[in-house]
C-alpha cells in the first residue's frame, strides 16, 4: 500500500498533461489549475524520488528557463498563455536529462498537429469535418489557433521515461 501511495506524485505528470491536451483540443484553453497542480506535485515527487540538491536545482533552472521561453513565444503570439505555463511545468518535471527529447518530440508533434488541422481546414475536407462534434468543427475554423497543449503533452509523455521519476514507478 505504501509503495502505491509513493507512486501517485510521479504519475501526476503523465495524468495532468493528458488532461491538459484533452481540455486544449476540446476548448482551446488549458486551465491554470493544471499547471499549478503539476508544479505543486513536483515537490513531493522530487522528495520521493530522492533527487539530489544539484539535480533539483537543475530541474528548477530548466523550469524557469522554459517559462521565460514560453512567455516570449506567448508575446509573439505563437502559443497561448496556457501552453506557455504547461510547457514550463512539464519542463520542471523533466529537467535536463529529458529536455532534448521533450523539445524534439514537442516540435515534431506540433508540426504534425498543425498539418492535420490545416488539412481539416482545407475547403475540400471542411464539409466532412463540419458533420462532427462541435469541438471538431471548431478545430476546422480557419480563424482558430492550434491547440499546442496537445503537442506539449506528446513531448512530455515521450520524455517522461528519461526523467528520474520513472524509477519510482
Amino acid at each position: 500500500m505504501t509503495a502505491s501511495l509513493a507512486m501517485l506524485p510521479a504519475l501526476a505528470l503523465p495524468a495532468l498533461v493528458i488532461v491538459a491536451a484533452v481540455k486544449d483540443v476540446t476548448s482551446f484553453r488549458i486551465p491554470n489549475w493544471i499547471s499549478l497542480a503539476l508544479a505543486a506535485a513536483f515537490v513531493p515527487a522530487a522528495l520521493i524520488a530522492a533527487l539530489p540538491p544539484a539535480t533539483l536545482g537543475l530541474h528548477l533552472g530548466v523550469g524557469v528557463a522554459a517559462l521565460i521561453v514560453g512567455m516570449g513565444l506567448f508575446a509573439l503570439r505563437w502559443i497561448g498563455g496556457g501552453d506557455a505555463k504547461l510547457f514550463a511545468a512539464a519542463a520542471l518535471w523533466l529537467g535536463w536529462p529529458a529536455l532534448t527529447t521533450f523539445l524534439l518530440a514537442t516540435a515534431l508533434a506540433g508540426g504534425a498537429l498543425s498539418l492535420a488541422i490545416l488539412g481539416m481546414r482545407n475547403p475540400a475536407l471542411r464539409p466532412m469535418v463540419l458533420m462532427g462534434p462541435r469541438w471538431v468543427m471548431r478545430l476546422a475554423e480557419p480563424e482558430e489557433g492550434i491547440p499546442y497543449g496537445v503537442a506539449i503533452a506528446v513531448g512530455a509523455l515521450a520524455a517522461f521515461p528519461h526523467s528520474p521519476f520513472l524509477a519510482v514507478l
